[in-house]
């Protein structure tokens, strides 16, 4: 670290990133009826940028799973033929095309396609059952569904009146009597010996509908967050201004953009995998190395082959390469970039990834309604700050709130508000729940956090998340941070437990470091050391693999609960 650092002020890096005619210079727009800041920089739909990202950057490698190989321009033309099918079809701007599949090459190609022609592309999630994916392909109101095979058995399954009435391509499949994906588009293998089509000519303004991505739906029904192209195209820009302003703070020069080789461990169908680390590949030109499911072994070894420099998604991923006694028999000196978020993190994760891995460690905030990154720090930042989420990028606003909706001074804790070009239109077919967030022009995360006098950002937990145990509140994220502070920890999550007369008290479940061991009594004594007394869990209770979470990378604690009260019950 330098001695010097910082050897200037987030203001100071910004005003120098940002000066006319530079890629981050930043320019008023109206959007939404309110004039805010955007990057000048981005293009003003998706079609210009496959264009522009095909004629730059076509011969470059574009995606990689196991043995198949997509470059730039096989992905343009396989976009452009899938494209034309689809407006033959009849496929009209305004409708929805839903996407159903893992991580696949296919994935980003039906993603442009049916947004190059107008429509609003709806990624949904893998893991649904029949029944979820049911919902949002009728809420959405899809007309056409592109799938894998297993996706097409769960629809049919749990739907078959709704898949009667959706025009359905099935990737990958055996079955007979389908239309599959490689009779319009051929193999992956084959994209580059595609004819050389235009793209539809259908006008597209950077405002227009692009997307519906689905909430996590931790509570109740999941919601259609409806995003546009410059909430997504917002995403070409983020991740490098954030290393360009850490790199101005400890004295070095503004760089030209590299590509990158980017291991995808996050689904596609999530915003972080789609809005934040696809679109900074394009922005440079870079190569996206798909995995069918995480698997720490598999993962090194993709490292090693594929010369890996950006690998990470949530923090139990960056403790598995970590703690891995295999580590050692993999080149992993490609690596220098460690990103994570979607979960608390310890605070000794940022210098074990840097001692370990001699990689940069970066830690970030945002959710599927903010189209991905909204706050972002890394290196020396994230290592003097290793409990928050670093300062919002100089396009958006944060403030924290009371809740009557009032601005809280600096250092209290309330409820995080957002507002920039990021933020989505709000909730498809759902103006009550679109009121209720975005209604005053700024977005109520749900949130809990407190801001410092330079503008970085700490979540507390959710606003929900705040357990109530006699009448003093208890932050989740509290307790959980102290939990990881302890080395033996790689994963940890407090939730509420019923108690009769006290109404809530926590408990806890964790995850022990391989090679590591540790008691309960221990930990609780550990935790007595760093917390007050009525914040220390009842119960500590151990899993022996990681907690359960949603694609989203969040930590699903109604299961954690049960698991919970299950115990218990057996005790």
């Amino acid at each position: 670290m330098t001695k010097s650092w910082p050897v200037m002020s987030l203001k100071e890096a910004e005003a120098q990133l940002c000066v006319p005619g530079s890629r981050f210079e930043i320019r008023k727009a109206v959007i939404n009826g309110r004039e805010l800041r955007t990057w000048a920089s981005l293009p003003d739909n998706v079609a210009e940028l496959a264009k522009q990202v095909r004629a730059k950057h076509g011969e470059r490698e574009f995606l990689v799973l196991n043995d198949e190989r997509v470059t730039y321009e096989g992905w343009f033309r396989a976009v452009s033929t899938l494209a034309d099918h689809f407006v033959r079809e009849g496929v009209r701007p305004g409708d929805r095309v839903a996407i159903a599949m893992r991580n696949l090459p296919e994935w980003p190609v039906v993603l442009f396609a049916a947004t190059v022609c107008g429509a609003i592309a709806v990624p949904l999630n893998a893991w649904w059952t029949g029944e979820e994916l049911g919902y949002a392909l009728e809420q959405s109101g899809s007309t056409v569904l592109i799938c894998d095979d297993e996706r097409f058995e769960r629809v049919t399954g749990g739907s078959p009146e709704l898949a009667g009435r959706l025009k359905i391509i099935v990737s990958r499949s055996p079955r007979p009597g389908i239309v599959s994906l490689e009779s319009i588009i051929g193999e992956v293998a084959g994209y580059g010996r595609l004819p050389d089509l235009p793209l539809p000519d259908v006008a597209m303004k950077p405002d227009d509908p692009l997307t519906i991505f689905y909430t996590s739906g931790t509570t109740g029904r999941p919601k259609g967050a409806l995003g546009t192209h410059r909430n997504m195209l917002s995403g070409l820009v983020a991740m490098d201004f954030i290393g360009q302003r850490g790199a101005l703070r400890r004295g070095e020069p503004i760089s030209d953009l590299t590509p990158s080789v980017t291991l995808m461990t996050i689904p596609l169908f999530h915003v972080t995998g789609c809005a934040a680390l696809l679109m900074s590949a394009f922005a440079c030109g870079g190569k996206v190395v798909l995995m069918h499911k995480w698997n720490t072994i598999e993962a090194m070894g993709l490292i090693e082959r594929e010369r890996i420099t950006s690998a990470g998604g949530v923090p139990t991923i960056a403790w598995q390469l970590i703690d891995s006694p295999e580590r050692s028999r993999f080149d992993l000196s490609s690596l220098n970039y460690v990103p994570y978020g979607g979960a608390p993190a310890a605070p000794d994760l940022p210098f074990l990834i840097e001692r370990e891995l001699s990689a940069v460690p970066y830690n970030g905030w945002g959710m599927t309604e903010t189209s991905g990154t909204i706050t972002g720090h890394s290196a020396e930042d994230y290592m003097n700050r290793p409990d928050s989420c670093g300062p919002p990028l100089p396009v958006d606003d944060l403030r924290v709130v009371n809740e009557a909706g009032e601005p809280l001074p600096v250092g209290e804790i309330g409820e995080l508000c957002v507002q920039g070009p990021q933020i989505v239109m709000g909730y498809w077919q759902n103006p009550q729940a679109t009121e209720a967030t975005f209604g005053d022009g700024w977005m109520r995360t749900g949130d809990l956090a407190t801001l410092d006098e330079e503008g970085f950002c700490t979540i507390v937990g959710r606003s929900k998340d705040v357990i109530i145990r006699g009448g003093e509140n208890i932050y989740a994220v509290e307790v959980e941070n102290a939990l990881f502070s302890h080395p033996a920890v790689t994963d940890a999550a407090v939730v509420a437990l019923p108690h009769d007369r006290l109404g809530e008290e926590p408990g806890a479940m964790c995850l022990i470091a391989e090679g590591h061991s540790v008691s309960e009594d221990e930990l609780k004594l550990w935790l007595r050391e760093r917390l007050a007394a009525f914040k220390i869990p009842v119960v500590i209770r151990f899993h022996h693999e990681p907690l359960p979470r949603n694609p989203n990378g969040k930590v699903m604690k109604n299961e954690v609960r049960a698991l919970l009260l299950s115990d218990a019950m057996q005790d």
